[in-house]
């Protein structure tokens, strides 16, 4: 007696498309006849399952199925046997579900030749040279093409000959059951040729490991985490196959005064009690090389920021300039002698509560509001 489509699937009578695939690909993969090699019970399974899902993914079928059981199915009951190796069926279900394993990665490698990989490169630079901007010069080791062999990884004067086992398609197919699984062709690696007489040099690869200086420019206004893409200057391709890209990683070392945030820079500026309360000013040095004067008005709080437009960092690839933000913190006097406390006992005595607005009744007007809350 067959077993119930549902319960093989381990799903319920009203369950949707998107569950049945779910519990088809789950179980599948768990019974799936390279994953269980000789095991014949678990082939046994992998059938169930496919026939099962064969049947409830078809609206039709399913509709049948539901009504008659399997009744539906034989002695011509209208919907052709439950065959899956012919075109289509089961094997276009594998086709969709797992891509690569009935073929999706067949033109993976043409010819044996193979792209190279991608290289990653860190650089770290100054906040000064991101302002300019740089060329800068580079040592990377990596693969190149073999020049004795050219990449094909043959002796001089010999060639790479067509695999005899795959025919050059660099896959072969193994019957299981009513179906046909593609495997990558063991005797070439998939690549679709085998090389008979290799290349002393490069030992059959085509390629072979040396340091190379490259050139790399950096555009001003560059920031921190970009990637720069030097496109074929990565890892030479297997036996002539296309080289990978090589990245460049910036990172931007931690300046002494300033903090950048995109184009826009910050710099911390401390000033003395006397120069907050009396007003003054005093210079700063900017990234393109000048000094700069900073007025600071009479009576200026902590924190307060003054802007110096066109002064931060350039935008990338643009004409426009971000600024530099000038933050105010003031320096309380440290270290006085008695005659500056003398000098401070009395400004205290004479302050009024326009001096110091903020602080002025702080605390009274803060408990008022607790209490009020109480209330």
């Amino acid at each position: 007696m067959k077993p119930d489509y549902y319960e093989t699937l381990g799903v319920n009578k009203g369950a949707d498309e998107k569950t049945l695939k779910s519990a088809f690909r789950k179980l599948a993969m768990q019974y799936h006849p390279d994953r269980n090699p000789g095991d014949h019970e678990a082939e046994r399974r992998f059938k169930e399952i496919g026939e099962a899902y064969e049947t409830l993914k078809d609206p039709q079928k399913r509709a049948a199925y539901d009504r008659f059981g399997h009744a539906a199915f034989e002695n011509g009951g209208g919907f052709g046997a439950h065959g899956f190796g012919a075109a289509g069926g089961f094997a276009d279900i594998f086709e969709d579900i797992f891509g690569e394993m009935m073929g999706g990665g067949r033109q993976r490698r043409a010819n044996g030749r193979e792209r190279g990989a991608d290289l990653r490169y860190n650089m770290e630079i100054t906040l000064e040279e991101a302002y300019t901007g740089k060329t800068a010069q580079i040592r990377v080791p990596t693969s190149i093409v073999c020049e004795d062999c050219s990449g094909s990884g043959a002796r001089p004067g010999t060639q790479p000959v067509t695999c005899s086992m795959c025919g050059g398609a660099g896959r072969v197919r193994a019957a299981q059951g009513f179906f046909s699984i593609e495997r990558t062709c063991p005797s070439c690696n998939g690549r679709g040729q085998t090389i008979k007489d290799p290349c002393g040099k490069c030992s059959g690869q085509g390629r072979v490991t040396q340091e190379r200086s490259l050139s790399v420019n950096i555009p001003a206004g560059i920031e921190d985490g970009t990637r720069i893409r030097l496109s074929g200057e990565g890892e030479a391709g297997l036996r002539g196959g296309p080289s990978g890209d090589l990245y460049i990683f910036l990172s931007i070392k931690p300046h002494e005064f300033f903090q950048r945030d995109g184009a826009d820079l910050y710099c911390k500026v401390p000033i003395s009690m006397t120069t907050a309360a009396l007003g003054g000013q005093f210079e700063v040095s900017t990234l393109d090389g000048t000094q700069t004067r900073v007025k600071i008005p009479e009576g200026t709080q902590n924190g307060k920021q003054f802007r110096l437009k066109g002064k931060g960092m350039p935008v990338l690839r643009q004409p426009a300039m971000g600024d530099l933000y000038i933050q105010i913190a003031i320096e309380t006097p440290q270290n006085l002698n008695r005659r500056q406390r003398e000098l401070l006992e009395e400004f205290e005595k004479i302050s009024s509560k326009e001096n110091s607005p903020q602080s002025t009744g702080f605390f009274s007007r803060m408990k008022e509001f607790f209490e009020g809350i109480g209330e």
